[in-house]
């Protein structure tokens, strides 16, 4: 049997580095740190279910935007660690799964806590509270300020390589998910202050106290649905369960489409970065091709990082 054209003898690493995000992040945690103890503090104090949930979701934010970027940190120095076969871009997608975690524990202490002051209500200062509502507004707005250049860029040079390759790779395969988990985070935290924002408001105004409660119920499943989606294409990636991509068909069709009569025996397609696959094909054919005649019709997918090819006699 005839060797893989390929057998490698040194890692490979497809991570991309994001310095600019990995700075941009580091000035969120701090930010949300900072605006997390205001908000717990305030909610306590004031007897807030809406600031509190706030609050406590901020406070996952901050943990999770910490692990967002220690997660950058760690992906460069451990870059080209002979450790890793494919580099270190899944030390990222580790860490989205992980504040996807986050933020779930996050929507149910959310829920218990709204149920509960649902059940029971009590007094709210709702004047002092709306202020600080207001406060973790602008520090939400100001954090997806400063991931929102990254985020829109991740977004738009995915979909350039769609449109250069004449194909859809799907919306999440082109992003930085530890990037994409962050700017979730901030944004889920912006929409849970608006919600206690609107309760306070509904409070003070029209004596709806019921509000409160209501739209902490309201934010933990905003949350909860968040972050449902960013554990399915995290986990996925951790799984490597994408053996259902656009790109293996386009891989059969490109064996199938060659001067080269073959039958696809084994086929194996795993991600090793944001927009990188590596590929394993097995193939019986009666041709005299080589192992690198067919990876050259290959080559044109840019996606295909990294290819094995075995060739065996029909």
């Amino acid at each position: 049997m005839p060797a893989p054209a390929f057998a490698p003898s040194h890692p490979h690493d497809f991570h991309e580095s994001n310095p600019l995000a990995e700075r941009d992040t580091l000035r969120a945690v701090v930010l949300t740190a900072l605006m997390m103890v205001l908000e717990i503090a305030g909610g306590w104090y004031f007897n807030s279910m809406a600031l509190l949930a706030d609050g406590w979701h901020m406070s996952s934010h901050a943990l999770a935007l910490g692990l967002a970027f220690f997660a950058y940190v760690a992906a460069r120095r451990l870059k080209g660690d002979g450790r890793f076969a494919f580099g270190t871009w899944k030390i990222e997608v580790l860490a989205s799964y992980s504040s996807a975690l986050l933020l779930l524990a996050v929507a149910a202490l959310m829920l218990f806590e709204s149920l509960a002051r649902l059940i029971n209500p009590s007094p709210i200062h709702y004047a002092q509270a709306i202020v600080i509502a207001a406060l973790g507004l602008l520090v939400n707005l100001a954090c997806a300020w400063l991931l929102r250049d990254h985020h829109e860029h991740e977004h738009e040079h995915g979909h350039d390589h769609d449109h250069d390759h004449h194909h859809d790779h799907g919306h999440a395969h082109g992003h930085d998910l530890n990037l994409r988990a962050a700017y979730l985070h901030v944004l889920a935290d912006a929409a849970t202050s608006v919600l206690a924002m609107f309760a306070l408001l509904g409070g003070l105004l029209w004596g709806a106290a019921w509000l409160d409660p209501l739209m902490g119920i309201v934010g933990a499943v905003l949350v909860a649905t968040w972050a449902r989606g960013l554990l399915r294409q995290s986990g996925r990636v951790l799984l490597d369960a994408e053996m259902d991509a656009p790109v293996l068909e386009e891989v059969r069709q490109a064996i199938a489409a060659g001067p080269y009569p073959a039958r696809i025996t084994d086929l194996h397609l795993w991600r090793v970065g944001k927009r990188k696959y590596a590929c394993i094909l097995s193939l019986s054919t009666a041709s005299p091709a080589r192992p690198e005649d067919f990876k050259a019709l290959l080559g044109a997918h840019q996606v295909l990082a990294h290819v094995t090819v075995e060739v065996n006699p029909a």
